[in-house]
């Protein structure tokens, strides 16, 4: 047993450790963390599969004398997971990637498009977080705004925001440091 836990706890520890890379990444460039929205921004899809197979139901309810009708909500309930799956293919491709350099967004827009914006770390003036309200707190989701000298960056829905606060604190000031020397 104590082999299976060292070999587990060896895995994590090389997982922390690999060198992430991704498309467009500069020459010396390390990713320092990665971080996406929490993913209770999922819920739409969520509301969308539970409102489409609720409905898919109704027919069966009326009709019950007709067995053909559990085709029409069973085709529900597909439609309902295809808009779920879609809405969890947005999420979990909308990424935040954190250099030594710059913070890069990555948002998913549908299928096939996605949009990139990049942040260099030296132009951040202030970073702050926000927890807003009871739910948030619960689910542990928050608001982080990054003032920067061309304008302000709000990513709002942040899984354990003041976790990824300290994270991005601590990366701008060793870009600050670096930028100095």
């Amino acid at each position: 047993m104590r082999s299976t836990r060292s070999r587990a706890t060896n895995f994590v520890l090389e997982l922390k450790h690999m060198s992430l890379d991704f498309e467009g990444q500069r020459p010396g460039e390390k990713v320092l963390f990665t971080f996406r929205r929490h993913i209770s921004t999922i819920r739409k899809g969520i509301f969308f599969f539970l409102i489409i197979s609720i409905l898919g139901f109704i027919p069966v309810l009326i009709w019950q004398d007709t067995n053909w009708m559990i085709f029409i909500w069973m085709g529900c309930v597909l439609i309902g997971l295809l808009g779920w799956g879609y809405a969890y293919i947005l999420w979990y491709f909308s990424l935040y990637v954190v250099t030594n350099e710059r913070l890069r967004q990555i948002t998913q827009k549908g299928l096939f498009s996605k949009s990139v914006v990049d942040l260099g770390l030296d132009k951040i003036h202030s970073i702050s977080y926000s927890i807003p309200g009871f739910l948030a707190s619960i689910s542990g989701y928050g608001t982080i705004l990054i003032q920067t000298t061309v304008g302000d960056l709000m990513i709002s829905n942040v899984s354990k925001p003041e976790k990824v606060y300290n994270k991005l604190q601590n990366a701008a000031k060793l870009a600050e440091s670096e930028h100095e020397s």
